[in-house]
């Protein structure tokens, strides 16, 4: 499954695929990502498997380092795992990274339609010409934090209007929601809330408008957990 899924994504990566070849193919991974996880769940529950909660450590890259957490986090959220991001300072700067938590094939999936979107975002952040007066860095975190603002958003009507699952679907995903904030309650017994940023360039509207132009896949989003949070550590 995840090699029919690595192998969309990378025909829609493509420099020379159209924008639309490109949201044929994103949709398709997505749907194939959201759909693998909730009946790998629910053939665990009639099996009687106990959910195998595991978890992965993902080391962003500069720049824009915080926007880039916060997509993830938005994806991770809506494919029912949890995200929670690590900061610290070296002699090189800022390093961030995210711990994510889930069921096995969901975490796969995060990551790989994390991938996908990152490039859509890297292409559309470029593409935009930063307005006269604006300071061109601060325009681009504004305009990556209105992208993934804007994905939530589109996660969160899909979960709203959703057709209805199949039966015990709900209870099947709530014990593993369960499962999940039980291992990061052992991994991080004291996380805290992050505190909201402020942005100072005007990026976000335009941000905003191309996370809403971006392929989601009609990815079902049961289950989905959106509060982020941060780690002290």
């Amino acid at each position: 499954m995840l090699d029919k899924v690595r192998k969309l994504l990378a025909k829609a990566e493509d420099p020379a695929c159209t924008p639309e070849e490109a949201e044929a193919l994103t949709a398709k991974a997505a749907a194939i990502i959201a759909k693998y996880g909730i009946d790998q769940a629910l053939l665990d529950a009639r099996q009687e498997r106990p959910a195998v909660v595991g978890n992965r450590l993902v080391e962003l890259s500069a720049p824009y380092l915080r926007e880039k957490a916060y997509l993830l986090h938005v994806v991770a959220a809506a494919l029912r795992c949890r995200s929670i991001r690590l900061e610290r300072r070296t002699a090189e700067g800022l390093r961030v990274s995210v711990h994510l938590f889930g069921v096995e094939s969901d975490v796969a999936g995060v990551e790989l339609l994390f991938a996908s979107l990152l490039v859509q975002a890297a292409r559309g952040v470029l593409r935009e010409p930063v307005p006269p007066g604006e300071q061109p860095a601060a325009w681009r975190r504004s305009w990556l934090v209105g992208f993934g603002s804007a994905v939530a958003q589109r996660f969160a009507a899909a979960a709203r209007t959703d057709e209805p699952a199949q039966p015990g679907t709900a209870l099947v995903l709530a014990d593993r929601e369960r499962a999940v904030d039980l291992a990061v309650a052992e991994h991080y017994p004291n996380i805290r809330t992050g505190r909201r940023r402020r942005l100072s360039g005007g990026g976000f509207e335009a941000g905003s408008a191309a996370g809403q132009r971006a392929d989601l896949g009609g990815a079902r989003v049961d289950g989905a957990r959106r509060a982020e949070v941060t780690s002290g550590h």
